[in-house]
């Protein structure tokens, strides 16, 4: 249980540096709530935190994880919709400005969904459920799979499924409305693990391009 000892040093750690450090933010957030103006969509990926990699302060940003931070269309039916309801919060109660779609490098969810075109995998439960939400991408992802080596084929579909998402947001009314009124922006943008490399994607040539 070592693991979860480091957990509990870490929180010490915490107490004794930057919440020492930022008591009196954490006293007017726990008094006043949470005003952020930005909502990140991320990766439950333990290594792509986006509160680190924007170097955040609490309360700076609305952040959901999941795997291979997709985005599902919306849906009106009663299923259970965990990213849908953190969308909604967001943008209708807090107000949020900009949402940020960021996948990254090494993505254990793109990778499943790549492996699920070609087989039949009942292995997981969950996430070939759950990774199905990219399969718009399919085709073109077989055909590529031919020329390109599997590096570039995970490239293409991590920065594709953040494309897929953004498309996705707009089919929620409440995103949609707030798009067209001016009040909402939303963005993509990818992770490079081993580099540290951010890439945005540009709305004008919709390609993605370093950001600096």
């Amino acid at each position: 249980m070592r693991s979860l000892e480091s957990l509990i040093k870490g929180y010490r750690r915490f107490l004794d540096t930057r919440y020492a450090g930022e008591a009196a933010l954490y006293r007017r957030l726990g008094d006043a709530g949470q005003s952020p103006k930005v909502m990140v969509i991320g990766c439950s990926d333990s290594r792509v935190d986006p509160a680190s990699i924007f170097d955040a302060k609490p309360g700076e940003v609305f952040v959901v994880r999941n795997v291979a931070n997709l985005v599902p269309p919306y849906a009106s039916h009663g299923d259970h919709h965990g990213t849908s309801a953190a969308l909604e919060y967001a943008v209708t109660v807090l107000q949020v400005e900009h949402i940020v779609v960021m996948g990254h490098s090494q993505c254990g969810g793109v990778a499943a969904f790549i492996d699920g075109l070609d087989e039949q995998r009942h292995d997981h439960e969950f996430i070939h459920k759950w990774t199905s939400i990219m399969d718009p991408l399919g085709a073109e992802v077989l055909q590529r799979a031919g020329s390109e080596t599997p590096e570039e084929l995970q490239r293409f579909c991590e920065c594709a499924s953040v494309r897929q998402s953004l498309e996705n947001l707009k089919t929620f009314p409440f995103i949609r409305e707030r798009i067209a009124a001016g009040t909402l922006g939303i963005h993509g943008a990818h992770f490079s693990i081993a580099n540290g490399e951010l890439i945005g994607l540009d709305a004008g040539s919709g390609e993605f391009q370093p950001i600096k």
